[in-house]
């Protein structure tokens, strides 16, 4: 047996390897019906998955030797078989007899130790071979651009990661042995039947067309149902992980029976879709088995006369028949394990798809589609100031190309200022977050830190100088301690600690059921709104960034926790270059400069007192906000 300490990580490099290796021009496209792809397209699927299994070559050579190995010796048993019919039975010899149970006994056991060695290792192989593509699909996805999933649903994602590499599992680890094994069993079972009657052999082999036939027809069919069978399943996961995400609005609105039918249907829809690739593939199998016993009983006619004849002994009858049994055994098999390699190249196609996706937001020394020797060479944000222009930006989101974002934009903020971007909803005012954080670049213009354009710089070293506080703040199911030190993985106990008395979230973190070390669930669940934003300001305090941006922390609170967020700001913007999204225009009061937004533009900038006097909009929105918190207030 090969060496059962092949590294982990040795496997996913020379899969990172292999993977390189697959272009986006050999990768089918997932909504492409497979009646569609062409012959070649369908082939290099399984050649991907067969790149992914190249490092545990040593593994699989010793899966066919036992797989070899366990052949030859099931191919032995028919000689057993007729030694104890012929020179047992039909001889009278009670020696004879012995020696024959004795040869298909000791066949039976090194038959079993091979089994196992094969079973264990094509086994150890699905799943080490499906954790491997479950860490590349991971892996790439996680650094696609976020405008990748503006047309790629997470749910149907997680699908391919759950349901794909599953069933790819079973072919690696299971199917795809069966199948060999039946080929060199039927191959060697033709061949010793030949030797043993050449006319019996002939009857076979010319049923074998009509075994074939059914396999071809329905083979088709159940490939093109296995491909809508995986993503009606994708689709009801999908369904079902939204309404679990938003089961408090569901509720709240009392939408549950709704959904209940609603879900019913999609489910209903996944079955109609499996029940025909069900119906498909029992007719194939049932039509297999028919034209198989139908071939053995005609068989078994004509050498059930050659016996009685005196033609043929009962022993070579014997063998004859439990040989004529592998070849169909085999060829059943190979119809039922057909029907998965289909699904199976379906299922490739779409992981390939994913791992091989490229983002659109690249180092400035690998940009898509160019020639990395022509890029431009990464600049370091370390010494940069934190100074921030943006010049004649235009930006349109990719899923909707025809409305501006952002149209011509220019604006300037210095170093360790603080900016209020104000103006109605759809103005503009969160995507230039999301430019300055580089989740997207602009179709026209350019976005600046310290002079120098951010397409320059990494992204990763670009977002290492930002620290953002949302109004709704993402908060992982882990424990405290894990989401402050989401920034700075490598930060110590006390600079945890510290962190949140800056928050002034170390008071109510230490009455949690087991403090620092307390699980949040899912989305921060048992915390309260102002303690989300508490541990989200702490989590940027400790990645101590030289920008800071803030989507008003603090619009959604109550009066007292709005007051101890915003103590918990004001430490967190001294010395800071900061930004701030203000959908209250008391914020604003603080800020340095205000920009007010409209429809993609800056249409002014000033302070509070002179933006009441010079910007309309400016001077209506204050206006009708101040009377509402003085409605709110009486």
């Amino acid at each position: 047996m090969p060496n059962s300490n092949i590294s982990t990580e040795a496997g996913l490099d020379s899969n990172a390897e292999a993977l390189a290796q697959i272009t986006p021009e050999t990768v089918p496209t997932a909504a492409m019906p497979d009646e569609e792809k062409p012959r070649s397209t369908r082939r290099s699927s399984i050649v991907h998955l067969l790149r992914l299994v190249a490092p545990y070559r040593l593994r699989w050579i010793g899966a066919i030797i036992a797989l070899l190995i366990t052949a030859g010796i099931t191919l032995s048993l028919g000689q057993g078989v007729r030694m104890v019919i012929d020179e047992g039975f039909v001889a009278g010899s009670v020696s004879q007899l012995r020696q024959g149970v004795y040869l298909l006994l000791t066949l039976s056991v090194f038959m079993a130790i091979g089994t196992f060695v094969r079973f264990y290792l094509v086994s150890w192989l699905g799943e080490r071979v499906s954790a491997d593509i479950r860490s590349a699909v991971f892996n790439n996805v996680v650094g696609l651009s976020p405008g990748y999933f503006d047309d790629n649903r997470s749910g149907e994602i997680m699908s391919r990661l759950t349901t794909d590499t599953t069933l790819l599992q079973t072919i690696v680890g299971s199917s795809f042995s069966l199948a060999l094994r039946s080929s060199i069993s039927t191959v060697g079972a033709l061949i010793i039947l030949l030797i043993t009657n050449l006319k019996l052999t002939l009857i076979i082999i010319g049923c074998v067309p009509l075994i074939l036939l059914p396999i071809l027809i329905f083979g088709r069919r159940v490939r093109t149902l296995s491909k809508s069978s995986q993503d009606s399943i994708a689709s009801v996961g999908t369904y079902a992980g939204e309404i679990i995400q938003h089961i408090k609005t569901v509720q709240s609105y009392t939408r549950e029976d709704y959904e209940k039918s609603a879900f019913g249907k999609e489910v209903d829809s996944a079955f109609a879709i499996a029940k025909r690739r069900i119906l498909q593939r029992a007719i194939l199998m049932a039509a297999v088995i028919l034209l198989v016993f139908g071939s053995l009983s005609g068989m078994l006619w004509i050498g059930g006369n050659d016996v009685l004849e005196g033609s043929m002994t009962a022993g070579d009858l014997g063998a004859f028949v439990f040989y004529a049994l592998l070849v169909a055994v085999g060829v059943a098999t190979m119809s039922e394990v057909y029907g998965d390699l289909q699904r199976a190249v379906g299922a490739t196609d779409r992981l390939v798809d994913l791992m091989t996706a490229e983002a659109t937001i690249c180092a400035p020394f690998k940009p898509p589609g160019t020639n990395p020797t022509e890029s431009r060479p990464a600049v370091s944000t370390s010494e940069l100031p934190a100074q921030i222009e943006f010049k004649g930006v235009s930006f349109n989101y990719p899923s909707r190309p025809d409305q501006k974002a952002l149209d011509d934009l220019s604006i300037d903020i210095e170093e360790g200022k603080i900016i209020a971007l104000v103006g109605p909803s759809g103005a503009g005012k969160s995507t230039i977050f999301e430019l300055l954080q580089r989740f997207y670049d602009p179709q026209s213009g350019g976005i600046y830190l310290g002079g120098t354009d951010i397409r320059d710089l990494t992204p990763s070293d670009l977002r290492q100088q930002l620290g953002v506080v949302s109004q709704h703040p993402a908060l992982f199911s882990a424990d405290v301690a894990h989401n402050i030190r989401y920034g700075k993985p490598d930060a110590s106990d006390e600079e945890v600690r510290t962190a949140a008395r800056a928050a002034y979230a170390d008071e109510f973190i230490e009455t949690l059921p087991e403090g620092y070390g307390s699980y949040l669930g899912e989305q921060g669940v048992r915390l309260s709104g102002g303690q989300k934003q508490r541990i989200a300001i702490a989590r940027a305090i400790l990645k101590n960034p030289r920008l800071l941006l803030l989507d008003e922390a603090t619009s959604a609170l109550d009066t007292h926790s709005e007051q101890q967020v915003q103590l918990a700001l004001d430490k967190l913007m001294e010395n800071r270059t900061t930004l701030i999204i203000a959908h209250r225009l008391s914020t604003t009061l603080h800020a340095d400069q205000i920009i007010v937004m409209d429809e993609g533009k800056a249409v002014a900038r000033g302070t509070h007192q002179q933006l009441l006097k010079d910007s309309e909009l400016y001077a209506r929105l204050a206006a009708v906000q101040f009377r509402e918190e003085e409605e709110q207030e009486g």
